[in-house]
């Protein structure tokens, strides 16, 4: 049988991996999963990076990561560590190193940990296109070698422990000639450096494969994890995290549901959530990440299974028939609990996003705006607007005289003596740990979708056990994933929802989402934030595009300008473009390459200067900084994708 990624996809089991010493903080095996960030200082800036570094251990990081992009910054790391130890501190550093092997090998010699990229540490990116003969691909490999053995013999003699973290948008030219831009080439880039640090039985590895494309980096980790399995590698401890998340509820949003997909399924050993903010702020949202594992094996059994309906390695949405808007080829649906909301009027839809202007008596409606809302047994009094639809329980509903565009929630024990179907759609409510589908089959015939809700902590294990037993028995019911959160922690929500509902989504199930929260606010306060919140998920799954979509490094010593202030100027001029997607990114180690998914991009390439690009294409060179807002929105209209605000 085919190995799997991961040890179980119905009950929760860390990967067992290799331990590996990074100074006094050991990494993998049964250590706890670390939480680190990256100091955004200049590195010779020794005061300030110290100062830094002690904000973020003070929050939790356990590793603290410094760019060295030259023998100074390197030499300068040894600075660093000694005013650290003097203030009492021992945290264990890891240089972040990009093209420059020389520093690499004096920073191994300084710091605990070492992190390579193998795109452009030695090897090519110059976004060429270059068919090799097998011969000409060992030939180069033989290069690499050459240049990376040097590194690997230093750390092996210091017992400096090293990230091989490949990147979805630095892989080289050699690597796309072959692969493509594809999660299998990022594997090979690490594997092809794995390799040689085997030959010279060097084993404390971290391994890494980070993308900005959450489906891409998701898939790229667990075809590592199958990979290492069938050469008959070691399980070397693997470092989580999504590039250039972003920031605020994005940036929140985008790293849970990377992060957290894999985490549901036991792999992980350390995370870093990159955020276009201070890098203290990323720890406590890393840590709620990692504690939702620290008691999960306790969780309610799922019945098991190692079959696989869907592939773990490339998206394809779930095939189902449509119902209203809703399955089939429709992107997925946001349903709107309002069943503890006072809607009288017209403009208590407002915080819906349906917006009520008196004077022309018409409604303006939102791009992240929800498709249905659920108001349990109070029907809303006055007429909704067009494209908003109504679920009601089922009682409640055969009440209602007017049934357009309502529809009945019915609970699935309930199905055997319902008096009236509604002829369009019928929404099931089903929990997921119910495996019994002979009555749903008999209703395939009333037009059903599923609402499917879990109480159980393993809960996005028990949802895609269902829909994997639907798949088998050839039921294609569109499925709603439902979850109720509660707490007052928003950021906790943030976590929590983008996880369990992002991990399904990424894999092309669910047909929408239903997010639901109690917590202390009252509900038309917390109403806003949970539309924005479950629009948020869809977006960074890649499956309902609603809003402008910003990939921004989370600046770091390398950094040309100031990236949380261009963001929001940037943020400020282009939010109303949807669909559109901008990379901003602090200098040219985290661009082109790693904005690969953008439309735009806004890179640094020098103090006060600017390189603009369409897709990997330069358009506009050394643009002064102060201009470069408005000569990025001059390209955009140039390539005729912008439109004025309203």
């Amino acid at each position: 049988m085919e190995k799997l990624f991961c040890n179980s996809l119905t009950a929760y089991s860390r990967r067992e991996s290799l331990v590996v010493k990074i100074g006094d903080v050991p990494l993998g095996g049964h250590h706890p999963i670390r939480v680190q960030s990256m100091t955004t200082t200049d590195t010779m800036d020794t005061q300030a990076t110290v100062a830094q570094t002690i904000r973020m251990i003070e929050a939790g990081s356990e590793y603290v990561r410094i760019t060295a992009p030259s023998i100074r910054e390197a030499e300068n790391l040894a600075e660093i560590k000694k005013e650290l130890q003097r203030r009492g501190y021992n945290v264990p550093l890891i240089a972040d190193i990009h093209f420059t092997p020389n520093a690499a090998e004096v920073a191994a010699r300084i710091v605990e940990k070492v992190r390579i990229n193998p795109g452009n540490y030695a090897d090519k990116k110059k976004f060429q296109q270059i068919e090799y003969t097998d011969k000409e691909y060992q030939e180069e490999i033989e290069r690499i070698r050459e240049r990376f053995v040097p590194l690997v013999r230093v750390c092996k003699e210091h017992g400096t422990a090293m990230r091989i973290g490949a990147n979805h948008g630095s892989l080289s030219d050699r690597i796309m000639s072959r692969y493509g831009d594809t999660p299998l080439g990022m594997v090979e880039s690490a594997l092809e450096f794995l390799r040689i640090c085997e030959d010279e039985r060097y084993y404390d590895i971290v391994l890494s494969m980070k993308a900005s494309n959450t489906r891409v980096m998701v898939q790229a980790y667990r075809l590592l994890a199958k990979k290492l399995q069938e050469e008959g590698m070691k399980p070397y401890p693997l470092h989580l995290g999504v590039t250039e998340a972003g920031e605020a509820e994005d940036g929140r949003i985008k790293s849970a549901i990377g992060i957290g997909a894999l985490l549901e399924d036991g792999l992980g050993d350390t995370i870093r959530v990159s955020l276009t903010e201070e890098p203290e702020y990323e720890i406590p949202v890393a840590k709620k990440l990692v504690e939702r594992y620290n008691h999960r094996r306790d969780h309610s059994y799922v019945r098991e299974t190692d079959a696989l309906t869907f592939d773990p390695y490339s998206y394809k949405k779930r095939k189902t028939v449509q119902r209203d808007v809703i399955g089939g080829d429709m992107v997925p649906v946001v349903i709107a609990d309002v069943g503890k909301l006072s809607l009288n009027n017209y403009e208590d839809l407002d915080m819906l996003g349906y917006r009520y202007d008196v004077g022309s008596d018409k409604f303006t409606i939102e791009d992240q705006s929800p498709d249905y809302i659920y108001s349990g047994n109070k029907p809303v009094p006055f007429g909704l607007p067009a494209g908003l639809r109504e679920v009601l329980n089922y009682r409640a509903w055969l009440d209602v005289e007017d049934k357009n565009g309502r529809f009945p929630m019915i609970r699935y024990e309930e199905t055997g003596n319902i008096e009236r179907w509604d002829d369009e759609l019928n929404f099931i409510a089903m929990d997921a740990g119910n495996l019994q589908f002979d009555v749903l089959k008999s209703l395939s015939d009333k037009n059903p979708v599923i609402v499917l809700h879990t109480m159980n902590v393993h809960g996005m294990a028990e949802q895609r056990r269902f829909i994997m037993e639907m798949d088998r028995q050839g039921l294609e019911i569109p499925v709603i994933l439902a979850r109720e959160y509660s707490g007052a922690d928003e950021e906790k929500l943030l976590v929590d929802a983008s996880t369990d509902f992002g991990a399904l989504l990424i894999d092309g199930m669910g047909d929408g989402i239903m997010l639901q929260w109690q917590a202390d606010k009252q509900p038309h306060e917390k109403t806003p934030f949970i539309i924005r919140a479950a629009f948020g998920i869809l977006q960074a799954a890649r499956t309902r595009i609603t809003k402008t979509e910003y990939i921004s490094c989370p600046s770091c010593g390398r950094t040309l300008f100031d990236l949380q202030e261009t963001t929001a100027k940037i943020r400020a001029r282009t939010s109303h473009l949807k669909g559109v997607k901008i990379g901003i990114m602090g200098c040219i180690v985290n661009g082109p390459g790693e904005m690969a998914d953008a439309d735009f991009g806004y890179v640094g390439s020098g103090r006060g200067k600017i390189t603009l690009y369409k897709g990997m294409e330069v358009v506009k060179r050394g643009v002064p900084s102060e201009q470069a807002v408005d000569e990025l929105i001059a390209v955009i209209k140039e390539h005729n994708m912008w439109v004025d605000p309203e």
